[in-house]
Order: structure tokens, then C-alpha cells, then sequence
């Protein structure tokens, strides 16, 4: 910008001639820049709707895809086993009896006040054969529960206050428990290293008088088929016994020495809750295009009327997208209406699902039920992908467009900005060399006027 020249000479406000003159050559730009602003709001809506399209696409493919809607439930008929389903169920029942309960080994030593040896040292052997050898700093039992619970034994350890002696000393014992249940984790306990265990030398810690075993390690254990010559036991280190059969998993939690029947059987109410979902997710994509197509009329300038269309109006892209998502859910498959399993139209254009059509329906055939769902949801994901799939989508491809659009007209608003900017130099240097040329008129004019009146002046005196 140069300094100011207004008035200098003319009188002229030429700031407030040449900002008129540069908004009018700026008419374009302007017209530019509210384009970016209209067609900036138009995109970040498209994106949002291929969003939800592309959402759409792998809900529907998922319930689509073979064993998309294999949703089963396990029961169990006494609550001595709770049965949990997982992948891979199937449906079936099992009639198990529950024989023993996983339990933990647990011994308690015979009365001490300090570990019997020195050094103190105590050696634990399993059925396998695997020894650990655990020595603790002094003799203290409170050491040696410390050193035990530290050690890869497998082990807890706590001292158990156990009266006193015959002299009035306090005695204590040492209550021993695997930290995990099962045979395998069962052990024996001894008074010596591992080399005195090998060489039959160690004192058997259960051996001393006053000693207890408290619990021998076991395994869970349930039969099939109790009674008939099918008869099998299983075990399991834990009462849990995990795919007793295909995707169910069970917990033993009491003895029954009755038959407790698993089952596993189709979830009406999962794949009930799925269909639901399914029209839902639809309706969301069909309202927002709806909502956003609206339009809405006002009062314009002196009390005309007026109209304004949403962001989607006349979005062709948008309105195909809404017709062919609308079609795929609600076409007939196989000559039936898609409302035989409770997916219905209104009149408003979206869906309304009645979960008592679809149950009622899927009570009497779901297999029936479950291929005109799963017909549906491949239409819907076929549909939602040819829309939003981020190579080739018809939404996709119309916001990349967009976005083009934007950026060229950003750029053309750039180089608006340096051509106003010239002009505006250019004009100013314009108007400084009028102000300019006028003063040289007016000195000039200045001048002339002196020499006339000098000159009347001279006439006058003759």
C-alpha cells in the first residue's frame, strides 16, 4: 500500500475510489470464495455419509458371509456346570455327571519353632519327578515361607501359629498348598537338598509325626454318557474343562451324580438382534440423506416467499445412493416380501422392523428366516461397498471431484489476490500522478495569476 494522497490537490476521498473500484473487480472472487464455503460443507457431509456407507458395508457383510449368523446359546440344567459358548458352536446336547471337583494338594508340617536343619533347606518333588530345591537365610520359618513363595516350587507358604511346647516355647507350623490344582501338581515335601531327596537320606516332611495332608491334588472329572456303553471319563487339571465339544466350554462347580444336560442351541434372540441392528443402521444412512435433502421455506425480502434446499439437494450421487440402498433392503427375495421377517417401508421412505414378525417367523423356519435375512444383508453390503468403496465408489469418487473442484478454486482465489493487489497499485499510481499533475496546474495557474495581476497593476500606474 502507498501513503495516502486523498485530497491533496482534487479533494478527492481516492482511498474510497479505488476500494469501490477493487470490490467491483473482486465480484468474481467473492463469488469464488462462497462457493468454497458451499461446496466445503457439501464435502464434509458426503464424507460422513460414505462413512456410515462403509460401516454399513462391514456390518452386512459380516451377518452375509457363510456362518454370519451361526449365534447360538448354551444352558445347562443344574447349576453344578455353567456352560459358556464360544467359535465354532454347534448345536447339540451332552449329558454329563460330575464325579470329582479339581482341588488343590495342601499339607501342613508337624509342630516347630524354627526349621529343624542347618542350612535350612526343604526340597519339593512332583509325581513327574521335576524336584525344587528352596533354601531360605536363616531358620526362621518366616524365611522359609518367604523363600517358598519366591521360588518356581509352585508353592504358598504360611506360618500357622500352633501353641507352645512342653517348655513354653511357641511352636508354629507350616501350611503348604500348590498354587495350582490337579494331579500333576500334587507333591511331597521334604527336609534336605535334592541330592539328600535322590540319595533317600531327606526326612519326608508328611512323615513326621503331628504332619497332616490336608488335600490330595486332583483332577476335575466328568462322564459322558453315564450308564450306557457309549460311557466315557474326562479329566481336566481345572474345573474348567475347555471345547468339550465345538465352541462350548464348561466349569464343574458341585459333585452330580445325575446326569446334567448341556445344550447348545440356535440364539433366536441374537440373530433377532441382528436383523434390528441391520435396519437400524440403514435407517440412519436413509434419515441423514433425507434430513439433509429437506427443503425448507421462509420469507424473503419484503415478504416473499422463499426456499432452501439442504446440502443434498439435487446431489444426484446422493439420491442414487439412497434409491439403491432402499431397494437392496426392501426388494422381494425369492418372490417374498423382506416384511415376512418383519422389515417393513413407510411412507416416510426409511425401514421399521417388528422384532414379534421376525420371532415368529424364525420360530417356524429359521432357516428360511435366516437366508432372507442373509440374502438382505449381502444386497445391503454389496450395495454400501459399490457406494463407498475408497477406490471406486460412486460417493467416493464424487467427493475426490469435489475436492478438486475446491482446491482449483482456491488456487484461482490466490491468484485473484495478486491481481487485486496489482490493480490496486496500479490505480494508486494512477490517481498520485493525477494528484500530481493537478498541482503542477495549479502552480502553474498560480503563477499566470501573478503575472496578470502584476501586469493590471503596471497599466494601472501609467
Amino acid at each position: 500500500m502507498g501513503m495516502g494522497i486523498d485530497g491533496l490537490t482534487s479533494g478527492l476521498d481516492t482511498t474510497a475510489i479505488i476500494n469501490a473500484l477493487i470490490a467491483a473487480e473482486a465480484r468474481p472472487q467473492t463469488l469464488m470464495k462462497g462457493k468454497v464455503v458451499t461446496d466445503t460443507a457439501l464435502v464434509t457431509a458426503m464424507q460422513a455419509l460414505n462413512t456410515k456407507f462403509a460401516a454399513l458395508t462391514t456390518q452386512a457383510a459380516a451377518l452375509a458371509k457363510a456362518g454370519g449368523l451361526d449365534m447360538y446359546q448354551a444352558t445347562s440344567s443344574s447349576d453344578a456346570i455353567t456352560a459358556k459358548i464360544g467359535a465354532g458352536a454347534q448345536a447339540t446336547s451332552l449329558d454329563l455327571t460330575v464325579n470329582k471337583l479339581a482341588q488343590a494338594h495342601s499339607m501342613v508340617s508337624a509342630p516347630m519353632k524354627e526349621w529343624p536343619t542347618t542350612p535350612a533347606v526343604m526340597t519339593f518333588a512332583k509325581a513327574d519327578g521335576t524336584k525344587t530345591e528352596v533354601s531360605a537365610e536363616t531358620g526362621s520359618l518366616d524365611d522359609m515361607a518367604y523363600a517358598i513363595n519366591h521360588s518356581a516350587a509352585g508353592i504358598s507358604a504360611v506360618k500357622v501359629a500352633s501353641g507352645v511346647d512342653v517348655n513354653g516355647d511357641p511352636q508354629f507350623r507350616l501350611q503348604l498348598t500348590a498354587k495350582d490344582t490337579g494331579t500333576a501338581n500334587a507333591f511331597t515335601a521334604h527336609q534336605g537338598t535334592v541330592a539328600e531327596v535322590e540319595a533317600g537320606t531327606a526326612v519326608s516332611l508328611a512323615g513326621v509325626a503331628g504332619s497332616a495332608t490336608l488335600r490330595t491334588g486332583q483332577d476335575a472329572q466328568v462322564t459322558l454318557w453315564a450308564g450306557t456303553a457309549a460311557e466315557q471319563s474326562i479329566t481336566s487339571a481345572s474345573n474348567t474343562f475347555a471345547a468339550i465339544a465345538p465352541g462350548i466350554d464348561i466349569t464343574v462347580n458341585k459333585l452330580s451324580p445325575d446326569p446334567v444336560a448341556v445344550t447348545v442351541s440356535r440364539d433366536a434372540g441374537k440373530v433377532t438382534a441382528a436383523a434390528k441392528e441391520l435396519a437400524s443402521a440403514v435407517n440412519v444412512i436413509l434419515g441423514s440423506i433425507f434430513t439433509q435433502s429437506t427443503v425448507t421455506s421462509g420469507s424473503g425480502t419484503g415478504g416473499t416467499a422463499s426456499a432452501k434446499g439442504g446440502l443434498f439437494t439435487g446431489e444426484r450421487t446422493v439420491s442414487d445412493a439412497k434409491t439403491k440402498l432402499f431397494t437392496a433392503a426392501t426388494a422381494p427375495v425369492d418372490g417374498l416380501s423382506p416384511a415376512t421377517i418383519g422389515i417393513n417401508t413407510t411412507k416416510n421412505g426409511d425401514l421399521a422392523f417388528d422384532a414379534d414378525v421376525f420371532a415368529a417367523a424364525y420360530a417356524k423356519d429359521p432357516v428360511a428366516a435366516e437366508k432372507m435375512l442373509q440374502t438382505i444383508a449381502s444386497r445391503v453390503a454389496e450395495t454400501a461397498k459399490s457406494i463407498s468403496d475408497p477406490i471406486d465408489g460412486a460417493l467416493t469418487q464424487r467427493v475426490k471431484g469435489q475436492e478438486s473442484i475446491i482446491n482449483d478454486l482456491n488456487a484461482q482465489i490466490v491468484d485473484w489476490d495478486l491481481r487485486l493487489a496489482n490493480r490496486r497499485s496500479s490505480l494508486q499510481a494512477v490517481y498520485t500522478s493525477l494528484e500530481v499533475q493537478m498541482s503542477k496546474m495549479q502552480s502553474q495557474q498560480s503563477w499566470l495569476t501573478a503575472q496578470i495581476s502584476s501586469m493590471d497593476a503596471a497599466s494601472s500606474q501609467k
